[in-house]
């Protein structure tokens, strides 16, 4: 009750206890299958292993448990593995091998981060575009231009959306190559030096990145968290931007400004106790998202300076940092895309607040500029 009205139940669902589960599985099968590809452990063994990925039926409950005891969701993964496979010893001692828990955490989170992004990164650009026909539809209505909270002088009402759309696609943008970086499969073992893995580490890495749907990188990033740290900090621009948007058409729809408005959804933006309000509710989530994510992106800095080759604390502070930021990026996308398709604005009350500021109706560059900012966007897309 308190996740779902801030995210979208498909961003949670990315995160969530089932999900951790099937991507750390995910992980020790492509281990093994990427292994016997490299000649380390024979074929059965690897198939046996992976088949046994795929079935094993682990609570999540008590897996937690033991998770919370040990410190890492690894070490009673591995141990359930290898007592299914008891039967088959050779396969028992195979699982995740030349792996460290580390790998199994950093090598999940790569996972739901990848697929975090693929589901965000369609609704930023579907919000984007609804905003482009909006900047173009009202490129010259003259609206009241507003500096420091106060009227100013006249702009293209279409300007204003602009540069929401403008600020929506940089940070869409953005997104994309920080996931790039950051949505990479670790595999370095114990101590980062891929040790036992008779010089094949980096091509177990390579078949273990393409089973998983990653990327690679030189070297494993155990105790380097700049990529991670650069996706929470896109994160937070996003959800930014997005919020930038919203505190707008929230002042917009003031009474006693009234220029546009959310659009009318049944059941959406009502009040408990007074019947003639419209709330701008989806606004309130951007809002409330823009406020959070700040403290969230402070968090994964923070966890920069990891000790030496593995650290304690800090990287394991990230997943459900990272989770809370994805969750709240999705929830404000959402709720903006669901705005600018529908945004109603209100010309008759454009005209008449401009009428009464008695500064004329030049709004100046604004029609030129709103092209141009149109242009450029189809030059990117």
């Amino acid at each position: 009750m308190r996740d779902r009205p801030a995210a979208t139940a498909a961003m949670l669902a990315i995160f969530d206890d089932a999900a951790t589960l099937r991507a750390a599985l995910a992980f020790e099968a492509a281990l093994a299958e990427s292994e016997a590809a490299c000649g380390l452990i024979p074929g059965d063994v690897a198939a046996r292993i992976a088949e046994t990925c795929r079935t094993i039926a682990i609570p999540v409950g008590e897996l937690a448990e033991e998770a919370a005891l040990a410190g890492t969701l690894a070490i009673p993964l591995v141990a359930r593995l290898r007592a299914a496979l008891a039967g088959m010893p050779d396969a028992a001692a195979a699982v995740h091998r030349g792996a460290t828990s580390q790998d199994v955490a950093d090598s999940v989170l790569a996972q739901q981060m990848r697929g975090g992004t693929d589901l965000l990164l369609p609704v930023l650009r579907r919000t984007g575009d609804a905003l482009a026909v909006l900047a173009a539809r009202h490129a010259d209505v003259a609206a009241v231009g507003r500096t420091l909270l106060q009227d100013a002088l006249p702009i293209g009402f279409g300007l204003r959306v602009a540069q929401w759309m403008a600020g929506i696609d940089a940070a869409t943008a953005r997104l994309a190559r920080e996931a790039q970086a950051a949505c990479v499969v670790q595999f370095g073992g114990a101590a980062g030096t891929r040790a036992g893995l008779d010089g094949q580490g980096a091509a177990v890495a390579a078949h273990l990145a393409a089973a998983l749907g990653l990327g690679t990188t030189v070297a494993p990033w155990h105790a380097r968290r700049e990529a991670v740290a650069g996706l929470a900090a896109a994160l937070g621009i996003v959800i930014g931007t997005l919020g930038k948007m919203a505190r707008d058409v929230a002042l917009l729809a003031q009474g006693g400004v009234g220029e546009a408005r959310e659009p009318a959804i049944a059941g959406r933006g009502g009040s408990s106790a007074m019947a003639h309000k419209r709330n701008p509710t989806g606004c309130q989530v951007a809002l409330s998202a823009a406020i959070r994510a700040p403290g969230l992106v402070a968090t994964i800095l923070s966890a920069l300076p990891q000790e030496l080759e593995r650290g304690l604390g800090g990287w394991q502070a990230e997943g459900p940092v990272m989770a809370d930021l994805f969750a709240l990026a999705a929830g404000a996308a959402a709720a903006m895309a669901t705005v600018a398709e529908g945004l109603e604005v209100d010309r008759d009350r454009l005209a008449h607040n401009l009428a009464t500021l008695g500064r004329g109706n030049d709004s100046g560059e604004s029609a030129a500029l709103v092209a141009a900012l149109l242009a450029a966007r189809r030059e990117t897309r």
